[in-house]
């Protein structure tokens, strides 16, 4: 945190001054792209991905595909293969991914990450399609995250038309299986994060807070698992082994891992026992959301957890303790807050103030995976402003957000392609 500091702190050298005033013809070329944007949107939003739903998934990467390929990249499916990391909750067969390749005439590689999936259940389309009200165009999914293929295929359109090919290299990796904890995609993107200069996530900022992140928390989870002993729990309860009673006292002398100081966050959020209410239950669950600031902490957690449940309180009952390390934190490097203060000063030439999140609000991100083997810059929440993520019905973008997002993402490609940007890698 001192070196943060530090690095907040001082005069940050960039290789070109600021601007008054937005950079033409670029930004009215992004200009004439909202419109365009919104019906892609609009595409986008009504086909339902919902992560376990492979046929939607399928429908979407494909639409996703075609747009890609026809801007001119070099495009191709994905499947899970087996370096896949299985949670308790994986799908047999998570979504595929679509990786397009742009190449220029420079040397920058840049990298561009959405994704395709939603947490939305089949069905719940009809009831929620794409709408706009005002500055609000609503829809399931919208935010969290198509918005954010949307900004990247319109983004690409942008430089093409403006015929800018001066990076190397332009890669896109949109996965299915983002909001299950990219089982699939993790790998792809620790690999594809090292081997370019800079990454772009374009999750959604927020609608009351015009920011980027640079840091987001890792997040993990503890399962539990117990095994007892099915018996009548009128006549026999004796002769059973309660493994509901051994999970609820297995929770209790679990109650006390999160460490504020830390960052640490430990909270039981889900659980199942049993099978009928006259039946002592044999089997029961329960999974705990694990919150980190440093992946250090995942091994500090990891390590309480088995020493807890050594303890017992039906010592015959089965235990089993699992932790698993969905996604590792996103932590500021000073390679990424440079860029991030470049991006504020081109933010600037459009009257807007570009708010930098160095600290976590909570959430995870692939972006996270991205910046796992480099310390290359690393920028989530490139996206437009949105809210709602989640919520079934109250999910929007701000529609006065598309133009201004464009033209930073846009920007900053050319800038980075140019070497405008002292040290941006």
């Amino acid at each position: 945190m001192k070196k943060l500091a530090l690095v907040l702190g001082m005069t940050l050298v960039l290789a070109s001054t600021a601007y008054a005033a937005p950079q033409e013809p670029l930004f009215s070329s992004v200009e004439k792209e909202q419109k365009p944007y919104l019906y892609t949107l609009k595409e986008l939003v009504s086909i339902e991905s919902g992560s376990r739903d492979r046929e939607g998934l399928d429908k979407i990467s494909q639409l996703i595909f075609n747009r890609l390929k026809a801007l001119g990249g070099q495009v191709e499916f994905i499947e899970p293969g087996a370096d896949m990391y299985r949670m308790y909750d994986t799908p047999d067969k998570p979504g595929r991914m679509v990786k397009a390749e742009f190449k220029g005439s420079g040397s920058k590689k840049i990298l561009l990450i959405a994704h395709m999936d939603t947490v939305y259940l089949k069905g719940m389309l009809a009831k929620q399609p794409f709408r706009v009200d005002g500055d609000r165009a609503y829809g399931l999914g919208i935010s969290d995250d198509k918005q954010g293929i949307a900004l990247i295929l319109h983004t690409l359109d942008v430089l093409k038309k403006s015929k800018f090919s001066e990076y190397g290299k332009v890669t896109v990796l949109i996965n299915g299986d983002e909001e299950i904890s990219s089982p699939a995609a993790r790998a792809y993107f620790s690999k594809l994060g090292a081997e370019h200069d800079v990454t772009f996530s374009c999750e959604a900022s927020q609608a009351k807070s015009d920011r980027i992140a640079l840091t987001t928390a890792g997040i993990g989870a503890v399962n539990l698992n117990i095994t007892g002993k099915a018996s009548h729990a009128g006549s026999a309860p004796e002769l059973g082994r309660n493994a509901l009673d051994e999970l609820s006292f297995q929770i209790q002398q679990m109650r006390d891992l999160s460490d504020p100081k830390e960052g640490i966050k430990m909270n039981w959020t889900l659980a199942s026992a049993g099978t009928n209410r006259n039946v002592i239950p044999s089997v029961a669950f329960a999974t705990a959301d694990v919150r980190v600031m440093k992946k250090e902490d995942f091994d500090v957690v990891e390590q309480k957890v088995k020493e807890r449940v050594k303890t017992q309180q039906i010592p015959d009952a089965k235990v089993e303790a699992s932790f698993e390390r969905r996604r590792p934190p996103l932590v500021t490097s000073p390679q990424s807050l440079r860029l991030a203060e470049y991006a504020k000063q081109v933010y600037a030439e459009l009257g807007r103030d570009l708010v930098l999140g160095t600290v976590a609000a909570g959430g995870g991100t692939d972006a996270a995976f991205a910046a796992l083997n480099t310390q290359n810059p690393v920028i989530e929440s490139m996206g437009v402003q949105g809210f709602g993520a989640h919520s079934n019905d109250d999910e929007y973008i701000l529609i006065s957000s598309i133009t201004p997002r464009m033209y930073l993402l846009s920007r900053l490609i050319m800038d980075i392609s140019r070497n405008k940007v002292a040290n941006s890698n």
